[in-house]
């Protein structure tokens, strides 16, 4: 598949790679392919949320089939975060800040650098990427910032997917052969906040307690006050710190 995921479709501008990806996938196409855009006018994060897409940055979504079944899915999140990870660590020569955020953010100091979204069918699956390269919104939730400013170095759209997509390849590899052990390993080996207390923001509650680990299909294992344990599948986490 290495080869043919160096196959990329490139746009100047799209309402989203995603969307793009689905509406590709519905005529038919199953990849793999890479589609990147050069803006976006309704990028999109998880839950809906809207994504900044100026130009400068990376918009990317890979559209292909997956190798292994549907309930092992949502595990290629993971397999995401850790090729951002590893495509940023080669683009600027540090990785002692990188930190991946619980299920599929990329971290520096705190800061949001990058996200991924699946989406797809039975049959195909599309992961975004949006890696903050020139430019980072303010004013967020959650505060987010560039490799221009953290870092203090100029990379392209075009060299930051080239790195991505030979990370995605290698770390995808990794999975479809040997399963999630090893990137469940490599993960919370670059994770924020295992060990530490935590907020997860969930559909339709919150609640808090200590990450003390990433269960082996990917869930988050939260130690709540009372001693209980609580797997989490989907929600937004916050390090509020302490052990």
């Amino acid at each position: 598949m290495r080869e043919a995921e160096t196959r990329c479709l490139a746009f100047p501008v799209l309402d989203s790679t995603n969307a793009e990806a689905r509406r590709r996938a519905q005529s038919g196409v199953r990849g793999p392919v890479w589609i990147r855009a050069d803006r976006q006018t309704a990028g999109r994060g998880r839950r809906g949320r809207r994504w900044v897409s100026e130009a400068g940055n990376l918009h990317a979504t890979f559209l292909f089939v997956p190798g292994r079944g549907m309930r092992e899915r949502p595990q290629l999140s993971f397999v995401a975060a850790l090729a951002l990870h590893d495509a940023v660590a080669q683009l600027v020569g540090e990785n002692v800040r990188l930190r991946c955020k619980w299920p599929n953010d990329l971290l520096v100091e705190g800061r949001k650098l990058a996200g991924v979204l699946l989406e797809g069918e039975a049959d195909w699956l599309a992961i975004g990427f949006g890696l903050n390269l020139a430019h980072h919104p303010e004013g967020l939730d959650q505060p987010a910032t560039s490799i221009s400013r953290a870092f203090g170095v100029t990379v392209g759209p075009e060299a930051a997917w080239a790195a991505l997509a030979e990370a995605f390849s290698g770390r995808y590899g990794v999975w479809e052969r040997a399963g999630f052990a090893p990137i469940r390993e490599a993960w919370k080996a670059r994770a924020m906040g295992l060990g530490e207390v935590v907020t997860v923001r969930l559909a339709r509650r919150t609640t808090n307690g200590r990450m003390c680990d990433l269960d082996v299909d990917g869930a988050l294992l939260l130690e709540r006050p009372d001693g209980t344990l609580e797997r989490i599948s989907a929600g937004d986490v916050e390090i509020v710190g302490g052990g």
